[in-house]
């Protein structure tokens, strides 16, 4: 019985301690206090920088392989304008002549050159060992003073310029500068292709090689500054030879032919063509002739020239329209 109460006891302090056990509060719990001015945020509400972000990696066979990376479209390419084409000359006419005089010439005389001025006849003569640089009375064709070239020189065109005269050579590219009134040779110079006929506008040297292209020279400095190139309506016009410059046009023999090209010298165009052909009377001649070639200008009255390679006569001819 005493064992019964004892544990009955014994039973009872045992639930006392627990009961008082479980109604003890607890401690406090120690915080950190934030600092002045700063905001504490909520970890799952910071948003890491940019820099931190790890990059998307593509994987084979992922969306990010198969798309290409960005280029830049290629621009189109700028197109070149076309340049203007050449307007193609309207169909020349065709002019013929009549004779109002006819000089004596020397019949010897291969012309390439002819030139009228103040009074005065000039000559070219070609042919390598006989070309020549001459002063000729027109009323009987005797040649007054003459200058000779080197042997290795096939003289071509000559105009005078000023007190200069000016003297192309065939093939070796080569011309020569006179005093006009004693013939004596200023300057020899040079130049990159064939020379054929030369004449000038007052301005400019103008210089034929044979082929449709003419040249435009600085007269002292002796370099081309432009060129046109000669052309009817049935393209270029080559063999251009022997040139004058009358009324504003470049006159020209085109080798080989009996026709006179008057040139447009702006454009190279050719306004039309003067037919010469029968102007020397072939019965009369006595020993054979070349072609016609050799046109001079007299300035002062108007009086127009011409004349052929070994021909014994040089005429005075007017110009008659044609179609």
């Amino acid at each position: 019985m005493k064992n019964l109460i004892k544990q009955s006891i014994l039973l009872c302090l045992l639930m006392l301690v627990f009961v008082v056990g479980c109604v003890e509060t607890p401690g406090t719990i120690p915080t950190l206090a934030p600092e002045a001015g700063v905001t504490l945020t909520s970890e799952a509400n910071i948003t890491p920088p940019e820099e931190a972000l790890p990059q998307a990696t593509a994987t084979p066979g992922s969306v990010a392989e198969a798309l290409p990376p960005t280029v830049p479209p290629t621009p189109l390419p700028t197109a070149t304008p076309a340049p203007s084409p050449t307007p193609t000359p309207a169909a020349p006419s065709v002019d013929s002549y009549q004779i109002e005089n006819t000089y004596p010439h020397d019949p010897a005389a291969f012309t390439q050159g002819l030139v009228f001025d103040n009074g005065i006849l000039y000559e070219g003569t070609g042919l390598w060992g006989e070309s020549t640089l001459r002063q000729v009375a027109l009323e009987s064709g005797l040649v007054l003073r003459s200058v000779s070239l080197e042997d290795q020189y096939f003289g071509e065109g000559i105009t005078v310029f000023g007190d200069r005269i000016f003297q192309l050579t065939w093939q070796e590219g080569t011309g020569f500068v006179y005093d006009k009134n004693s013939f004596e040779r200023l300057q020899t110079f040079t130049y990159p292709h064939e020379g054929w006929g030369i004449t000038h506008d007052g301005q400019r040297l103008i210089v034929s090689d044979g082929t449709p292209t003419i040249r435009f020279w600085d007269p002292n400095t002796l370099q081309e500054i432009s060129r046109i190139t000669v052309r009817d309506e049935n393209g270029p016009i080559n063999r251009l030879n022997e040139l004058e410059f009358i009324n504003g046009e470049i006159w020209a023999n085109i080798w080989l032919t009996d026709l006179i090209a008057r040139i447009d010298p702006a454009t190279g165009a050719v306004r039309g063509y003067i037919d010469l052909a029968g102007i020397l009377d072939s019965s009369t001649l006595s020993q054979p002739v070349d072609v016609l070639n050799g046109i001079a200008y007299d300035a002062t009255t108007g009086r127009i020239f011409v004349t052929g390679k070994l021909w014994p006569s040089l005429f005075e001819i007017s110009v008659v329209p044609g179609s």
